[in-house]
């Protein structure tokens, strides 16, 4: 789980690299999910809740260019 103190210490830059890197894991937990092969189940709220805060302090630090 990422802490939104340590998000907001990066540059918008890191934060779409950090935001591609969840969605590509996002799609592998789905993609186990789907073949029965997903053992850490709660990850996957872990992660779309991790895409949420990374999104958000995205668009703030946008807006405030």
């Amino acid at each position: 789980m990422t802490k939104i103190a340590d998000l907001r210490g990066q540059t918008p830059d890191q934060l779409s690299d950090e935001l591609i890197k969840l969605k590509k894991e996002q799609f592998n937990l789905r993609f186990q999910a789907a073949t029965g092969q997903l053992e850490k189940t709660h990850r996957v709220n872990e992660v779309r809740k991790d895409i949420a805060r990374v999104s958000s302090l995205l668009r703030e630090k946008q807006a405030a260019s």
